[in-house]
């Protein structure tokens, strides 16, 4: 792996971030400061550039009524001193929770502290009033939404800014913290109870531009608890296309009455990044990078977001963010583990509940179909190879469900010049165990004879020679299906569209294509699950076989001892890497260089650099050159977030150019080469 081109932070929208869940001392803002600037100094060491603290961390939460202590007030704001300094002395920003007076009321408050100066205050919107936090006993609520022009001010509304050290700062539940160095990386906070409130500041806060929402919070443990936090910070992130930071207090507040446990939580659009330990009385610090670029990317493609619009106006505070020299450099990037297969979950339980929804989604959409059509009869190309065998076990489900008879699903086997006994006998047995019909038609004679119609030499084995192979076999195909009365159901799958690896008119067409939204990756292991979940016997060592049989159109002719001459990955690639491509520029729309740094991670081992960008570069031109194959292609189910149906999905023009995307791809091949 060439560490020059490993993924580094800048020029990609990734930002290192820190929950830092400190040792406690109750009502000792002294110690907690000097806790919490080591804290951050170990933050930065590991190439953090934002960290957060539980609330009201420099006190502690469970101060109860020392919180009307003037003493308390003031160690305070000292300690807040000491922090603040601490982000400049370790170049990394920091949000702190401290107790604030302002105009003779006592506020929760959340700091936003970048090179060494306090750039605004949140405070709390909503105070909990249930016995054991009765907040509103010491705190005044923020206002809870900014009043209509034609409204009077909330009577309990705070001022714009308060004077500390002589320095006027932003204070309000409307503030947003935009990094200036690292587009779109807006920082929106609210504070424990907010979350828990039925309508969030934190949705107007990312309507507003919020991307990382962070919440200092001080939620006490009870049974079950736990789990409803935990999911109640996924779906805010979810919802709010954003990522949501969670910083809980910890051990060391009171147990008098409760126990904390110093739950902390990094969240990005409802995936769960990074989580601590709970119930530890030493620092605790999780670090993740998030990917801001992605947030923004999903936002771009979500029209509910686009449409949606705040509730209240905001003022953006305009800072610098900490840490720039380190996210310039090289650095293996900390998220979960960078799934080589995006398509595929790697935890088995989820993979098989996965395969199960999609199996039922496929088959559903090929019953209505049949429902629709009043056909009975299907016909498709039985190949024995992955693709033909999904679309035969979708069909079958379809007829199950419906009470038709498997009888009325005809099967034809089309053997060929490269068709080898492996993949004809694993047709033919399988069709048999199912209970379908079968028809045997070879194609040999009659591309031979469309050979001397169209004056082709049988012994130039070039794309005419392949293509009317598959043209001959569609015929068939379509013809018995009007033979019949049914219509033909196609067997090609979503990479294949991908990369144009059809034939225009041939198997590229259908009268409705069930595998159009499932990925090469993904229908091996849905062909496998169907082995164990759904067949026994003889039908899953069949299926089991037909796994294990190399990916070829066999077009080609086979070599001199039958053994198979035409293998698809070694012509356009491996299917692992197209599909991890092709999971990025369309569901994300990353931009090369990016996906190239994601793919050195989680191949790293096994594909050098080179050979990653020689198959993106052919993702790349595969993938511009062969929409018109796309744009034609006909109806089939959806199953996952990535699909390519000119109707729905993609639609892009059949003559776009793909030179911006290969050039960049040319610029790392060259950047490469000079650095070996």
């Amino acid at each position: 792996m060439n560490e020059m081109l490993s993924l580094t932070p800048a020029g990609m929208g990734i930002l290192r971030l820190a929950i830092i869940i400190p040792e406690l001392r109750l009502a000792d803002p002294t110690f907690n400061s000097q806790v919490m600037a080591s804290a951050l100094a170990s933050a930065a060491g590991r190439g953090c550039r934002l960290a957060l603290f539980p609330e009201l961390s420099l006190t502690g939460y469970s101060c109860a009524d020392l919180f009307y202590q003037a003493t308390l007030h003031e160690q305070a704001l000292v300690a807040l001193d000491t922090v603040a300094a601490a982000t400049a002395a370790h170049d990394i920003a920091a949000v702190v929770g401290l107790p604030l007076v302002v105009g003779g009321r006592l506020y929760n408050c959340a700091a936003f502290l970048a090179g060494g100066q306090l750039l605004g205050l949140v405070p709390k919107s909503y105070l909990p009033t249930t016995n054991e936090f009765y907040e509103a006993r010491w705190f005044t609520p923020a206002s809870n939404a900014a009043p209509a022009s034609n409204a009077a001010p909330a009577s309990n509304a705070g001022p714009d800014t308060v004077t500390i050290h002589g320095r006027p700062i932003p204070f309000g539940a409307d503030l947003l913290f935009a990094a200036q160095n690292l587009p779109d990386a807006v920082v929106g906070i609210e504070i424990c109870e907010d979350l828990w409130a039925v309508n969030p500041p934190s949705g107007d806060l990312a309507l507003a531009g919020a991307t990382l929402l962070l919440n200092p919070s001080a939620s006490n443990e009870l049974l079950g608890k736990v789990g409803y936090r935990r999911d109640l910070v996924r779906q805010q992130s979810a919802r709010c296309l954003a990522a949501y930071l969670y910083a809980g207090s910890g051990p060391n507040e009171s147990t008098t009455d409760l126990v904390w446990a110093g739950h902390g939580l990094i969240v990005e659009n409802g995936e769960i990044l990074a989580e601590t330990e709970r119930f530890r009385f030493d620092t605790q610090i999780i670090v993740s990078d998030v990917d801001v670029q992605r947030l923004v990317h999903e936002r771009l493609r979500n029209s509910t977001f686009a449409a949606s619009r705040p509730g209240r106006a905001h003022r953006t505070i305009p800072f610098t963010l900490p840490g720039e020299t380190r996210a310039s450099q090289p650095t293996p990037l900390l998220r979960p583990q960078l799934s080589r297969t995006p398509f595929v979950p790697s935890d088995p339980t989820r993979r098989a509940e996965h395969c199960r929804e999609i199996f039922n989604i496929q088959a559903t959409a090929l019953a209505r179909r049949l429902r629709h059509t009043g056909r009975g009869k299907v016909t498709l190309g039985l190949s024995g190879g992955l693709d033909s065998t999904l679309a035969l076990l979708v069909i079958v489900h379809a007829y199950d469900r419906l009470g038709l008879p498997r009888a009325d699903i005809l099967a034809i086997t089309m053997p060929g010049f490269g068709t080898t006994a492996r993949t004809q006998d694993n047709a033919t047995r399988l069709a048999h165990e199912l209970g379908i019909s079968l028809r045997t038609i070879p194609i040999t004679a009659a591309v031979r004879q469309h050979f001397q119609d169209i004056g082709h030499d049988e012994n130039v084995h070039d794309v005419t020679y392949e293509n009317a192979q598959a043209r001959e076999r569609t015929q068939i195909l379509m013809d018995v299906a009007n033979q019949v009365g049914g219509f033909n159901v196609g067997t090609g799958d979503l990479s294949e569209l991908a990369l144009g690896w059809c034939t225009y008119n041939a198997d590229q067409m259908s009268m409705y294509h069930v595998n159009a939204g499932v990925p090469k990756t993904l229908v091996r292991y849905l062909v496998a699950w169907a082995a164990e979940a759904a067949f026994s016997g003889e039908t899953t060592r069949i299926l089991q076989d037909i796994c294990a049989t190399p990916i070829s159109p066999e077009l080609l002719p086979l070599a001199s001892d039958g053994v198979l001459a035409q293998k698809t990955e070694e012509s356009i690639g491996p299917y692992e890497l197209h599909d991890f491509f092709l999971y990025y520029v369309v569901r994300f729309q990353f931009a090369p260089r990016k996906i190239f740094a994601l793919a050195q991670q989680a191949f790293a081992g096994e594909y050098t650099p080179a050979g990653i960008l020689h198959w993106l570069a052919i993702f790349y031109q595969r993938f511009f050159s062969q929409q018109f194959k796309r744009s034609a292609m006909p109806d089939g189910p959806k199953v996952g977030s990535v699909a390519l149906s000119p109707r729905g999905d993609w639609r892009m023009p059949s003559d776009a150019s793909s030179a911006p995307w290969l050039a960049e791809v040319a610029a790392l091949q060259q950047q490469l080469a000079q650095e070996a």
